[in-house]
């Protein structure tokens, strides 16, 4: 029994420098992120297999170098970026990316250029249907300032994940031009590819709004390079009030993009999971989705059956959001008469499924962009002078009435 007795005693001090270590452990992470702090996403944009007539021009991706500019919402001194793979079916190397600040794009400012780690690596090689974190690093970004994201690919799948309607133009330069900051004589392309989100060190109260839907949220018809699309008009307000300048915005728009099946890229019901619902720090969801849906039926008698099925789709998204805290905010669907899309059943779908989101009380609030942009003579038309010239999709006039019809008051 003493000889017993004695190994216990000669065990204590063990069982306490255990302890010590795991309590070292504990400090050691609390002291890398702070109590009030949390990552919240600054900008994202929606993936997509990319189509044969969108794929980057000669000399391409792999072995080369792009740089791809993006304008982000909030602003913070530590940062993370998100890429991906997911609608390739063959690997696609990393083998350098970099972080600086813009001075004349494709130029940026090399005293600010911040080369990025995955697992303390500059190399990465991303797997087939697989998206990845870089490291956190520190960098001092400005709210709505413009981020230039250069990549130095080794090999790049041919089937390439990516996002076609950037209305941004990106870079391409052959060889390895990670240091390259003039960027000089690189071949332009207006898309994104690999790039799929940010991510940033922020306050506690900090959070973003989720924008889902369409080309029109994609901005067809906004300009090139002038990041005036309608989410962007109301990230600029949002910076600009002290009330919301805590708050950024995410758009997740397709162009051509449905709600339940057909259309270009992911449905929104699919890419529900992955567009919304594992981006960081969201507490809102704006949708506006479903003409494309309505533009698609072909029959008269389909008409009251895909606007339900519409309807139906949106409490999944409701369900969904609301199970994840997030509130959602429904839009009704744009006038679209003379359009393409317009016929007298499609009409009939657009009047059922918008009278649902007005007053089904199923959002938390509406946001009526078919009244703010409806025509006064002709209130199934779109204004005149608000359009991109195809009765569908608003012009930069059109993009700046939607993003300044949003109530700022549904964020505070």
């Amino acid at each position: 029994m003493k000889r017993a007795y004695f190994k216990w005693l000669l065990l204590i001090p063990f069982f306490f420098l255990i302890l010590g270590c795991k309590s070292g452990q504990s400090s050691i992470k609390e002291k890398g992120r702070s109590g009030n702090e949390n990552w919240v996403g600054t900008w994202a944009t929606a993936q997509m297999l990319v189509e044969p007539n969108n794929m980057p021009p000669e000399p391409g991706l792999g072995e080369n170098t792009i740089r791809q500019i993006i304008r982000v919402s909030i602003g913070g001194k530590q940062l993370r970026l998100r890429f991906s793979n997911i609608f390739s079916d063959h690997p696609t190397v990393l083998k350098s990316v970099s972080v600086a600040n813009v001075a004349a794009a494709p130029g940026i400012d090399p005293a600010t250029q911040k080369i990025l780690r995955f697992n303390g690596n500059p190399e990465i090689t991303m797997n087939p249907e697989q998206e990845v974190f870089s490291d956190a690093f520190d960098f001092d970004l400005k709210p709505g300032q413009l981020l230039a994201i250069t990549i130095h690919y080794g090999s790049a799948s041919q089937k390439t994940s990516g996002h076609p309607g950037s209305r941004t133009t990106s870079y391409i330069l052959q060889g390895d031009n990670i240091a390259n900051a003039a960027f000089s004589g690189a071949i332009k392309t207006d898309h994104w590819y690999s790039i799929m989100g940010v991510d940033v060190v922020a306050t506690k109260k900090s959070a973003n709004i989720v924008c889902l839907g369409n080309s029109i949220t994609d901005g067809r018809g906004s300009g090139t390079n002038k990041q005036n699309r309608w989410t962007d008009i109301l990230s600029a307000r949002l910076l600009a009030n002290k009330k919301t300048d805590h708050i950024g915005v995410l758009n997740l728009g397709i162009g051509g993009n449905c709600v339940t099946k057909g259309g270009l890229g992911p449905t929104a019901l699919n890419r529900f999971d992955r567009d919304v619902l594992s981006q960081k720090g969201t507490k809102w969801l704006i949708i506006l989705e479903g003409v494309n849906d309505i533009g698609g039926i072909k029959n008269p008698e389909n008409t009251t059956l895909k606007a339900q099925e519409l309807i139906e789709a949106y409490k999944v998204i409701i369900d969904k959001a609301h199970a994840k805290g997030i509130k959602v905010y429904g839009c009704t669907i744009l006038p679209f008469q003379k359009s393409f899309y317009d016929a007298p059943y499609r009409q009939e779908a657009r009047d059922i499924v918008n009278a649902w989101i007005r007053n089904s009380n199923a959002f938390d609030a509406v946001i009526d962009y078919d009244k703010a942009m409806a025509s006064q003579t002709d209130p199934k038309a779109i204004l005149s002078d608000m359009h991109d010239g195809d009765f569908l999709h608003p012009n930069e006039s059109g993009y700046l009435r939607m993003g300044e019809a949003v109530d700022l008051d549904l964020f505070k």
